[in-house]
């Protein structure tokens, strides 16, 4: 059975991760990483606050950065006066070749804007780079879901 420390030290963790790499607040990535250990699986914002020893002010804050990127799900259940929160996973987050086109799009239009030829190869291989992954995501999204 693990400790409460060790899940701290697990949710700090993944909130140094993501701070670095996904450019979350670290209160929001501490969140995420002790959701992903804490028992139970969903907990109130005032709990949060308690085992992260952060202001109830943070965690609210950051709660609302995790839901707009699709990360926590909030639900009340029958009698309950407070909001549980929990992660969700949305196994096609990540496969959405639309930025991916979208990024090769902006790419291209400014191959029309520089002759300089280090910018144009720089715009040449972000626009190729992007196009490859947006044909690639579906196929990948397939492969994906075929192994679970």
């Amino acid at each position: 059975m693990t400790t409460m420390e060790e899940r701290l030290a697990y949710a700090d963790r993944v909130a140094e991760v993501w701070a670095s790499r996904y450019r979350v607040p670290p209160i929001a990535g501490r969140i995420a990483g002790y959701l992903y250990v804490c028992d139970p699986a969903a907990q109130s914002i005032d709990e949060l606050a308690m085992a992260l020893q952060a202001s109830r002010s943070a965690v609210v804050g950051s709660v609302k950065v995790l839901e707009l990127n699709g990360l926590v799900r909030r639900a009340r259940g029958a009698g309950e006066r407070a909001d549980r929160v929990r992660l969700v996973f949305d196994e096609t987050r990540g496969f959405d070749a639309t930025r991916y086109r979208e990024a090769a799009e902006i790419a291209q239009a400014g191959l029309g804007l520089t002759e300089d030829a280090g910018q144009r190869a720089l715009l040449e291989a972000t626009a190729s780079l992007n196009a490859f992954l947006a044909a690639r995501m579906p196929q990948l999204l397939d492969e994906w879901q075929a192994t679970r």
